[in-house]
């Protein structure tokens, strides 16, 4: 089943939904297989998009691998621009020539700016040609609410788009090109023997979640474009702005869990709650205070902290 492009039609001007719910996010919108609006709030109210640009940095890197301009694993020359573009980022040096596949892994599950800077660089000759290009294809698409001011989504007060505009994205980028649904769906990724990864509960949690893309900026809040697919039906849903990143996953998780109803289908279970325990040094402590004369552990190396 393929989702509907057809987005302009009047189930698009559904505004609000029936049932409210309690949502921490500024602006929501949750689509059906048919692109039939089945939850929305605020969708066509103007909104900083974050990282949610890279879907469409992504959408052009994947057109021109498969128009032939660019391949897969085709090294990238990193400039000292790209290598300098602020956090997050991936740590790519100036100099360095990875493949183009491990720079789009590092754009869609690292969210990393400089892998952004370098793809943009490497497919239009610069960032600024990029970003024309990223306008242009955002008119073709019919995101008329939409403009993209870099490659990544770090703060710039011209780049603005809205929940709308970001579904039609996110539906066109995963219809027109399969190969970014393993991007999204991803976890992690190799880069110079580092493991760079993300561990996101929507992931995890069995809501057929195989397609999602994160953003936050100060201005933007937590954004969250996600797709996914449950008993042949498919979803896409877009959060804007919520307060913080696991408000945006409750947010998610509550509006997905509406729409499955709507559609008749099997809501999966609430995840169990973790145990909270105790931190290690508090731990540690009343080891020590229980047996004075123990040689405490050796502590354990800082693991890398990721992306």
């Amino acid at each position: 089943m393929v989702l509907s492009l057809a987005l302009a039609g009047p189930s698009w001007a559904v505004s609000q939904s029936a049932r409210p719910l309690p949502l921490s996010a500024d602006a929501v919108l949750l689509l059906d297989a048919q692109g039939k609006v089945l939850f929305s709030k605020n969708a066509a109210e103007d909104h900083a998009p974050a990282s949610l640009v890279k879907l469409m940095t992504l959408y052009l890197a994947c057109e021109a691998i498969e128009s032939d301009r660019a391949q897969w694993d085709e090294p990238v020359l990193i400039s000292t621009r790209a290598a300098q573009t602020p956090r997050y980022r991936m740590g790519l040096r100036a100099g360095d020539t990875p493949p183009l596949r491990t720079l789009l892994e590092g754009v869609a599950i690292a969210s990393a700016n400089d892998a952004a800077t370098a793809v943009a660089e490497h497919l239009a000759g610069s960032e600024e040609a990029f970003v024309a290009q990223m306008n242009a294809k955002g008119a073709a698409l019919g995101l008329s609410s939409t403009h993209f001011a870099n490659a990544h989504g770090l703060p710039d007060p011209s780049g603005r788009s809205t929940a709308e505009d970001l579904a039609k994205l996110t539906i066109r980028l995963l219809n027109d090109y399969p190969s970014a649904r393993p991007l999204l769906g991803g976890s992690t990724f190799v880069y110079r023997g580092r493991v760079y990864g993300r561990n996101i509960s929507l992931l995890h949690d069995p809501w057929s979640v195989q397609a999602l893309k994160t953003g936050f900026t100060r201005a933007a809040g937590y954004n969250l474009a996600v797709a996914t697919w449950r008993s042949g039906e498919r979803f896409v849903l877009i959060v804007l702005g919520a307060q913080t990143r696991s408000a945006s996953y409750r947010d998610a998780r509550t509006v997905l869990s509406f729409g499955f109803q709507e559609a008749g289908l099997q809501v999966p279970p609430e995840p169990p709650q973790r145990r909270i325990q105790p931190p290690r040094r508090a731990a540690e402590r009343r080891s020590r205070a229980l047996a004075p004369h123990a040689r405490p552990a050796a502590s354990r190396p800082a693991a890398a902290r990721s992306l």
